[in-house]
């Protein structure tokens, strides 16, 4: 989409700080982090959300869990632990309509996530 942010930083129309690239995801620092390390994963092609993912592209699911074991282990979280969530809908505290999980560590966390 013209207009998607996500978008446009997965084809490097918008610089991040990228921690993690393949041809299908890329993950890069929160600019707003609520945890020590905050990064967001996101599919390059544009979903609206994990209800609008359709079965030709349910393989996007292990695609972000994939890049979410490598990030956690690079951001050194992998064996202390990380949260891992995604906001599906307006309701669920969506802001930004493309698909994107955001992989949270560097502390002991409570309930609420974030």
């Amino acid at each position: 989409m013209n207009d998607c942010l996500f978008c446009k930083i997965g084809a490097g129309q918008i610089k991040s700080d990228v921690v993690y690239e393949d041809q299908r995801v890329m993950a890069f620092r929160d600019l707003t982090p609520k945890a020590p390390v905050h990064i967001l994963i996101i599919p390059k092609k544009h979903i609206e959300r994990v209800s609008a993912v359709t079965e030709p592209d349910f393989g996007i699911f292990a695609d972000l869990h994939r890049a979410a074991q490598h990030v956690a282990k690079s951001q050194n979280v992998f064996e202390s632990g990380f949260r891992l969530i995604t906001n599906n809908g307006k309701d669920a505290g969506q802001t930004v309509n493309h698909l994107h999980y955001h992989l949270l560590g560097g502390k002991a966390m409570t309930w609420s996530p974030v």
